[in-house]
This record gives structure tokens, C-alpha cells and sequence, in this order.
């Protein structure tokens, strides 16, 4: 899932920025050499933000393992069954998706590229049709050529929301699919054609109810990297997904340890945008955050694979290490940690009691708690100022808490002497349990009684805060939450966060906007040709989003993340703002 310059919705485009993904790789940057802060391995390009524009380290060395940690378990490996940014960007390693990112630093990594297909796609039918050619000879792990049946195939499976829970909606909202196809599993024999045609191993062409001419970006996402059908195990596909990329699964340990090695089928000669430099991945999980944070600082880790930041106890620390700071870079993301009010459970169905959280809020306290200044900016709006149609909305105080207003808003919505709910955050990430502790605390000031709930990561959508059944059962109208554009426009930020067509069973990432008013601006702009009246559009559903006070923005996200030492290739990629993991080695 996410930065930087609009990208006409309606209007083909090559430039792409996700929540989710980014190709990596070579590039220009400094010497060899060690700079004079002694961090090793980093070359005369080191230095605070320099992998921000430049390859900190370019080399094409090939061997080593490359360590990785998170402090969590994230919602799956399965390319078909996952919606975080890190796991788009890592999945990039062992799949190849028809498109991918241009794999060069900053602005220039946004921009979209073949990958397993040969070329970006073809349209037709006024943007209807989309033709993609797979390169011949591309292989799986266990040396079986892969075609266009396996795109179709892996499209096609994660249509099933019942199975896999995770993962944006773009290709069931937009291909033309039969009326009796269900999925793969519940009506396998139904003629797809309507929607996707493979009239030969190589081709394959998606039909649209609706034209799109950023479908680019679709081909982009982990749902196009091809799975083979007598392979395919359902939700247990997790356990080993097949390989089409560099590198395979030799353990997989869910919530514990993946371990990757080469896939000797692999052949460099198909795949021109990936270095495969390590002979190893290994990678960690449930790390706990400040043991991670001093791993990377002393050389144990080479990246923590979440990218979003160090954690308090380290910014001072390597602020004030220069060798540490020669190591550090601070992106903006196209990202905005936010806090979610769930209309859906009372009192939160009356706009009055969620505005009365929004004003008791400690904006202050929360961006302290998300790592200060370093963690980015306070928050006035939903969408980040990277978007096209941004503007600074001024509906709510932005300081420490507006008590007297809280408690006008209480009595408006028939709660004089306040309430109590519930809210979630994700227990397995410490700043957004410190959001919630700061949430707690200034709240109560306004008779808004929280009762704190943690909730793992890779459960938090599909089981709990995502689960509408769950929060209405158990009385939460609260959730920590945070949003990165799958590519930079308004639809790529906000078709999945706010738009109450996309609501489901479970999975959830719409928490709780449901407005019909902000349902037809969506379509509005999907509508509309000119990008600035489009982008404009974009920019009133933010402020339809805020004045329904459906959310409490918290800050438009920066991280100060941390190169390992040794690690060579080293950027960040305009595509997820943080480092790209595609072309990474070690020395």
C-alpha cells in the first residue's frame, strides 16, 4: 500500500506509489570506501537521508545472508492474501507480478515497469481491455514454465473473500465477471473469459465493466504474481508459496521465522530488474522493538522489514551517535496513522459523540506517541499533503485536547456525563498501544471512559478491528489504524478506506465511513478527465471524511529508519517510502 505527485486516475500513467510495493536496484551512489563516521560497509555516500536520492553502497556482490526482523506477524505471505506495505514490497523477492516498480531511488522508483510481463499493458475499448504478453521461459521453483493460465488462476483465487480475507478489492470491483461465478473453489467450472481470456500461454486479457486507465497499478499489486492450480492449497497456501522469483521458501515458520534461499530456476536472462545478490534471507518474527532497534544499531540485523521507524528509545540515540545518524534516513510517506471511529457501534452511530472524541483527543500526545517531530507532522485531514487535491483543513483544534468542546459535543449527542467503549490497537506494535494509552488518558479528562483491547497484527483486520460482527459484539468503537496510498492519487488512498461499497465480512480496512454523499464523490472522480478538477474532488471527499468525523488523523507519517551495517544497494523507494528490498545485498 503509497507518495508523491497525482497520477491522473482516468489517464494511462507510468507513475505508481503503494502501500504495498517496489522494485529495487542499482543505480548511482558514492565510492567504496568507509566513510569517516566508521560506518562500516556504507561507502562515501553515507550520510543522514542519503539513501533518500541516492544507492547508498551500489554493488554487485553476490553471496551472504540478509537478516531481517519485525516485531510482529503481518497477515500472510500468499501474494493473493495480504495488504501491507512491507509485505508487497518483500514479496517481490520470491514473486513477480505482471508490473512492478522501477527499481532506482526517490521519485524515480514510482515509476511503473514490466516485470513479469514484457511490457506494460496494451489497452483497448477505450480502456476497457487490458493486454499483457508473459515473458517466455520464466519458470516456478520446481522448474514448471509458467503461462498465462497461472496469472488468470492466481487473479481469480483471491477474488474469494471468505478464504482469503486480506488484500484490496480492485479486481472484483472492476473485471466483468459472470454472475454465477462465486470462486475458484465454490464454482470451478464456470466460464471466466468474460472477465480474463488466456487465448494463448502467453496472453492474457483482462475485460473491464468500466473503464480504468491506471489498470497498471492493478497489475501491479501481489494479486497478479502467478500460482500454480495443483498447487494451490487454499488458506494453507501460505505454508510455501511457489516461487516465480529469485528466491524460495526453505522454512516457513508462521509468526516465527521465514527462511529463503535461491530458487534454482530462476533465470536472471527473464528478469531484468532483479540482482538476486544473497544466497539467503532470513527473517524473524516477533521481535520485540527495542531489542530489533539495538540489533540493527550494533550490527546483528541488517533491516527491520515494517520500515517505519525506529522506536523513541532509539531516535535520541542515534541522533546523537554520528556514526549511528550516517546510518539513519527520515522519508516522508504518503502515509497518515489515523485513528478509526466505528459508526457502526453506538454511541458512535451519532456523529456528535465521534466528534466529542476528536476534540478530547491530545494531538500532541499522539504524535509523541507515534516518535515525535521524527514521526511526522500533526495531522489535520485524513489525506497526506503528497496527494493531489490536498488542502490543510482546519475543522479541529490540533493541540493538547479542547475539553469544553468535547463535553458541547457530549451533551449534543445525549451524552452529558460521557460513555464508555472499547477500543483496539495492534499489540505487537508499540506506538500505536501508546497512541491508545495517550487516547485513554485524554479522554477521561471529557468523561469518555476506554477500555484498552491488543490485538496481534496479523489478526487485527481479518478477526477483530476489520470484523464488523466482532466490534459490534463486543462494544468497540476505537481502532488504531494507518494508511498508505496503493499508488499516488486520491482512489489509490482512498478507495479502501472510505468507501462503504468496499465493507465486507471480515478484512476490513473501512472501519466505519459509511456516507452515501462520500460514496458519489468517489464516483464523481473516477468519472472525471481533468486531473485538477479531479484531484479537487479528491480533496472535498477528505473534508467530507472530516466534517462526518468518521476518523481522528493522528500525523502524515515519517519514519527514521535505519541501514544495517554491510548492507549494499541501499535506497529509498518512492513507491513505499522506505527501503526497497528487491536488490539489497550484503558485503
Amino acid at each position: 500500500m503509497r507518495k508523491r505527485y497525482a497520477t491522473p486516475a482516468l489517464v494511462a500513467t507510468g507513475v505508481a506509489l503503494c502501500l504495498g510495493l517496489s522494485a529495487c536496484g542499482g543505480g548511482g551512489g558514492g565510492g567504496q570506501s568507509a566513510d569517516s563516521g566508521g560506518a562500516a560497509g556504507q561507502g562515501d555516500a553515507a550520510g543522514f537521508n542519503a539513501a533518500l536520492e541516492k544507492v547508498v553502497n551500489p554493488s554487485d556482490k553476490k553471496g551472504g545472508t540478509l537478516k531481517m526482523a519485525i516485531t510482529e506477524a503481518w497477515d500472510s505471505i500468499d501474494p493473493g492474501d495480504t495488504y501491507y506495505a512491507l509485505s508487497w514490497n518483500f514479496s517481490r523477492i520470491y514473486g513477480r507480478p505482471l508490473v512492478t516498480y522501477n527499481p532506482a531511488p526517490g521519485a524515480e522508483g514510482r515509476k511503473l515497469v514490466p516485470d513479469l510481463a514484457e511490457s506494460l499493458g496494451e489497452a483497448s475499448d477505450g480502456g476497457k481491455t487490458w493486454t499483457y504478453k508473459i515473458r517466455p521461459g520464466v519458470k516456478f521453483e520446481d522448474g514448471t514454465i509458467i503461462t498465462s493460465k497461472d496469472v488468470k488462476y492466481a487473479v481469480l483465487r483471491q477474488l474469494d473473500k471468505d478464504t482469503f480475507v486480506n488484500g484490496p478489492t480492485y479486481f472484483g470491483d472492476y473485471l466483468d465477471l459472470p454472475k454465477d461465478f462465486k470462486s475458484v473453489y465454490k464454482t470451478p467450472d464456470v466460464n471466466t473469459d468474460s472477465a480474463i481470456e488466456t487465448p494463448d500461454d502467453q496472453t492474457i486479457v483482462f475485460h473491464l465493466k468500466k473503464p480504468y486507465a491506471g489498470f497498471d497499478n492493478f497489475a501491479a499489486t501481489p494479486a497478479t504474481v502467478p500460482v500454480p492450480k495443483d498447487k494451490d492449497s487454499g488458506i494453507k497456501y501460505r505454508q510455501h508459496p511457489i516461487a516465480s522469483g529469485p528466491y524460495m521458501f526453505e522454512k516457513v515458520e508462521e509468526g516465527k521465522q521465514y527462511t529463503l534461499v535461491r530458487n534454482p530456476n530462476w533465470d536472471p536472462a527473464t528478469d531484468p530488474i532483479r540482482k538476486a545478490l544473497p544466497d539467503r534471507y532470513e527473517l524473524q518474527l516477533g521481535v520485540e522493538a527495542n531489542d530489533l532497534d539495538n540489533r540493527i544499531m550494533s550490527g546483528d540485523l541488517h533491516i527491520d522489514l515494517a520500515g517505519t521507524g525506529v522506536q523513541a528509545a532509539a531516535t535520541a540515540t542515534v541522533q546523537n551517535d554520528p556514526e549511528l545518524k550516517a546510518r539513519a534516513d527520515n522519508p516522508t510517506a504518503a502515509r497518515t496513522w489515523y485513528i478509526s471511529l466505528l459508526s457502526d457501534t453506538p454511541p458512535f452511530d451519532n456523529v456528535e459523540c465521534r466528534k466529542a472524541v476528536i476534540y478530547a483527543a491530545d494531538r500532541v500526545g499522539l504524535q509523541n506517541a507515534y516518535g515525535g517531530q521524527l514521526a511526522g507532522e500533526i495531522a489535520s485531514g485524513l489525506m497526506p499533503p503528497s496527494i493531489g487535491g490536498w488542502q490543510k483543513l482546519d475543522l479541529y483544534p490540533t493541540g493538547t485536547g479542547d475539553v469544553a468542546k468535547a463535553k458541547e459535543a457530549l451533551a449534543a449527542c445525549g451524552k452529558p456525563d460521557g460513555f464508555e467503549t472499547t477500543m483496539t490497537f495492534r499489540s505487537d506494535r508499540p506506538k500505536e498501544q501508546a497512541a491508545a494509552e495517550s487516547m485513554q488518558q485524554a479522554l477521561a479528562k471529557a468523561g469518555i471512559k476506554l477500555t484498552l483491547k491488543g490485538f496481534p497484527t496479523s489478526e487485527y483486520f481479518p478477526s477483530y478491528a476489520g470484523k464488523p460482527a466482532y466490534t459490534k459484539k463486543n462494544n468497540i468503537g476505537i481502532a488504531t489504524n494507518g494508511w498508505a496510498a496503493d499508488w499516488n492519487d486520491g482512489f489509490g488512498f482512498f478507495s479502501q478506506i472510505v468507501d462503504s461499497r468496499v465493507i465486507r465480512e471480515a478484512g476490513n480496512y473501512n472501519l466505519g465511513v459509511k456516507s452515501p454523499e462520500i460514496d458519489a464523490l468517489i464516483d464523481k472522480a473516477n468519472l472525471e478527465q481533468d486531473a485538477a478538477t479531479r484531484d479537487a474532488i479528491w480533496g472535498e471527499v477528505d473534508r467530507k471524511v472530516m466534517e462526518g468525523a468518521y476518523v481522528l488523523p493522528a500525523v502524515w507519517a515519517k519514519g527514521l529508519t535505519l541501514r544495517g551495517k554491510g548492507l549494499t544497494n541501499v535506497f529509498v523507494t518512492g513507491a513505499y517510502d522506505m527501503y526497497d528490498y528487491l536488490n539489497l545485498g550484503v558485503e
